[in-house]
């Protein structure tokens, strides 16, 4: 998997997946191809197109939550989150009779620690 983007670019990705520990390797490690894959265990080697159709569900699985990774990236943090949420339900006598365990604890802390 490429750590910077998470993305799956191997078969290797997929292999390390399949099972925990060293349960594979490569008879030549610059050169890593199906037809240099070594099984060091009793399971069967999978095949070429069991890797592929693999590695490519996966790559398929992550292209499809792109959204999410954007997301992530674009929401503001959870503390800032919280803060909007403090702000709303402070502005508003409604909202803190119905989140009244939320605004007292928040309004504790605020209050015990105020800003400079």
């Amino acid at each position: 998997m490429d750590l910077l983007t998470g993305r799956y670019n191997h078969i290797e990705d997929i292999l390390a997946h399949m099972h925990t520990g060293q349960w594979f390797g490569w008879s030549d490690s610059k050169n890593k191809v199906y037809a240099n894959l070594i099984i060091h265990s009793a399971d069967p080697k999978p095949t070429e197109l069991e890797l592929t159709d693999a590695l490519a569900a996966k790559q398929a699985e992550f292209d499809a939550a792109a959204y999410a990774r954007t997301r992530a990236a674009a929401y503001p943090s959870i503390g800032d989150q919280l803060d909007m949420l403090w702000h709303a339900i402070d502005d508003n006598a409604t909202l803190k009779t119905r989140y009244a365990d939320f605004h007292t604890a928040i309004k504790a802390v605020k209050d015990a620690n105020p800003k400079p």
